[in-house]
C-alpha cells in the first residue's frame, strides 16, 4: 500500500508539473501566428514585437513541456509496470504515433521559427510557425485520445490478461474523445490568453508605454471573452457524457452519496466517508437534476450505488475550483473586455486584477484534471485495470527517493521559470522602442543568459 501511494503522488506530481506547459504551449503558438500574419498583411512593427516577445516564453515553455514529458514516460516502467504489460498493444502505438506525426513536426520547425527568420523567406517562417502550432495540437490530439480511451475504453479484446486492438478507429474515436479534446483546447486557449493578459499587464503596470502590450492585453481579453462561453457549452456537453459512461464520477463531483429524483446542486458541503453524508451544505433546489435530466423528476444515482467509487472529497473540492476560476474568467475577460473597448485603457486595479489571473488557466486546468483521473478510481483503465494490478513492486525507498528529487527538481524549475518570465517582461517594460524593433536569430541570446541566471 505505501508503494501504491507513492506511486500515485509521484505520477500526480508529474502529470501535474507536465500539464502547465502544453496547456500554456498549445494555443500560444496559434496566439504566435496571429501576430505574425497581422505584421505580414499590417506591416506595423508592434506586431513583431508581440512574436520577438512571446516566442522567447514559448520557447521556453516548450522546452520544459518536452523536458518534463520524458521522465514522465520513464515512470510506465519504473512505477507502473503493469500499464505497459497489459494495454501496452494500445498505449504503446498511441504514443508512437504523437512523436512521429507531433514531437518531430515542432521540433523541426521550432528551429525555423526561432533560428532561422535570417535565413528563409518570411513566407516560409510564417509557415514554420504555422506547422510548429499544428504540431502543438496534433500532439494533445494523440495523448487526449490514449487518456480518453483509458477512461472509456473500446475497439479491443482481452486475450491472457492482455489487451489487443480490434479497431483503432473506436481505439481513437472513443465515446469521450471528441468532448475531452475540445475542452483541453478551449481550456488551453483560456489559459494562454490570461497568461499573455497577465504579462501584458503587468508591463503597462511597469511603465510600458509601447503600443505592442496594449494590443497584445486586447487580443488576449477578446480571445478569452469569446472563448469562455464556448468552454461552458462543451463542458456541459462533456458532463453529460461522463454522466452517461462514468455516473460514479460523476455522483462525486455532485457530492451525491444517496440516490435523487431531481438532484439539487451543493455550491458547498464538507463530505464526510466515515458517515457517508455532507455536512454544511448549501445547495440549488433541482439543478442538477435539471442539467444531467433536463426534467426534475428523474433519479440521480449516488455514490452508495457503486461498488468501485472514486474518493469524493478531492473530486467535489476540484470540480467546483475548477467552475469558480471559470466564473472568474467569464466575469474579467467580458468585463475588461467592454471596459476597454469603451475606454481604451483599464484602471490601475484591474490590471493588478489581471495580473493575479496570469496563471489561473493553470489551476482550473490541474483541477479539471484531478477531477478526471481521481474520479476514475480505482481504475487506470476503466473496469480492466486497477491501480494496485499496475503498480511497481519497488521498495518503497526507492519510490520514496525519487519521489523527493522529482520535488526539488520541479520546484527549482518552476520558480526559475517565473523569474524568468517577469524578467523577460520587465526588460521588455524597461527598453526603449528602438530596441525592439530588431528580431532574428540572435535574440535568444539573452534569454539563454537571463535563464541560466535564474
Amino acid at each position: 500500500m505505501e508503494e501504491l501511494l507513492l506511486s500515485r503522488i509521484q505520477f500526480a506530481l508529474n502529470i501535474s508539473f507536465h500539464i502547465l506547459f502544453p496547456t500554456i504551449t498549445i494555443s500560444l503558438a496559434w496566439f504566435l501566428l496571429f501576430f505574425k500574419i497581422k505584421h505580414n498583411r499590417t506591416g506595423d512593427a508592434y506586431w513583431m514585437q508581440a512574436y520577438q516577445f512571446w516566442v522567447k516564453i514559448f520557447a521556453l515553455s516548450f522546452a520544459l513541456g518536452v523536458v518534463s514529458g520524458v521522465t514522465m514516460s520513464f515512470q510506465f516502467g519504473t512505477n507502473w509496470p503493469g500499464f505497459m504489460e497489459t494495454v501496452g498493444n494500445i498505449a504503446g502505438p498511441l504514443l508512437g504515433y504523437e512523436v512521429l506525426t507531433a514531437f518531430f513536426l515542432e521540433a523541426t520547425f521550432l528551429a525555423i521559427m526561432l533560428f532561422g527568420q535570417k535565413k528563409v523567406s518570411n513566407r516560409m517562417h510564417t509557415i514554420a510557425t504555422f506547422l510548429v502550432a499544428a504540431g502543438t495540437t496534433f500532439s494533445s490530439f494523440w495523448i487526449l485520445a490514449l487518456d480518453s480511451w483509458m477512461q472509456t475504453p473500446q475497439g479491443f479484446e482481452m486475450i491472457d490478461g492482455v489487451a489487443h486492438p480490434t479497431s483503432w478507429f473506436e481505439i481513437i474515436f472513443n465515446p469521450s474523445f471528441p468532448y475531452r479534446m475540445v475542452h483541453m483546447l478551449l481550456a488551453s486557449g483560456l489559459t494562454a490568453s490570461f497568461v499573455v493578459a497577465g504579462i501584458s499587464a503587468y508591463r503597462i503596470l511597469k511603465g510600458d508605454q509601447k503600443l505592442e502590450p496594449k494590443r497584445t492585453l486586447k487580443v488576449a481579453l477578446l480571445a478569452a471573452a469569446m472563448l469562455i462561453p464556448l468552454q461552458v457549452f462543451v463542458g456541459d456537453a462533456h458532463g453529460l457524457n461522463t454522466y452517461q459512461y462514468q455516473p460514479a464520477k460523476v455522483a462525486a463531483m455532485e457530492g451525491l452519496w444517496e440516490s435523487e429524483a431531481g438532484a439539487d446542486f451543493r455550491l458547498f458541503a464538507i463530505p464526510d466517508k466515515e458517515t457517508r453524508s455532507n455536512h454544511f451544505e448549501i445547495k440549488i433546489p433541482y439543478a442538477t437534476g435539471l442539467i444531467l435530466n433536463h426534467n426534475l423528476t428523474d433519479e440521480v444515482k449516488g455514490l452508495n450505488e457503486f461498488e468501485n467509487e472514486p474518493p469524493m472529497a478531492a473530486v467535489f473540492y476540484s470540480f467546483r475550483v475548477m467552475l469558480m476560476i471559470g466564473g472568474l474568467m467569464l466575469l474579467f475577460s467580458w468585463w475588461f473586455s467592454w471596459r476597454l473597448h469603451r475606454n481604451g485603457e483599464l484602471k490601475h486595479w484591474q490590471l493588478r486584477a489581471l495580473m493575479a489571473m496570469t496563471f489561473s488557466g493553470w489551476v482550473a486546468t490541474l483541477a479539471g484534471w484531478y477531477v478526471t483521473e481521481i474520479g476514475r478510481q480505482p481504475w487506470i483503465v476503466t473496469d480492466v485495470l486497477s491501480v494496485s494490478d499496475a503498480v511497481t513492486t519497488q521498495p518503497m525507498a526507492n519510490v520514496g527517493i525519487s519521489l523527493t528529487l522529482y520535488a526539488l527538481v520541479y520546484g527549482g524549475l518552476l520558480i526559475a521559470y517565473f523569474r524568468t518570465i517577469f524578467l523577460l517582461a520587465r526588460k521588455a517594460a524597461e527598453a526603449p522602442e528602438s530596441d525592439m524593433q530588431n528580431f532574428g536569430d540572435d535574440s535568444f541570446q539573452p534569454l539563454r543568459e537571463e535563464a541560466y541566471h535564474a
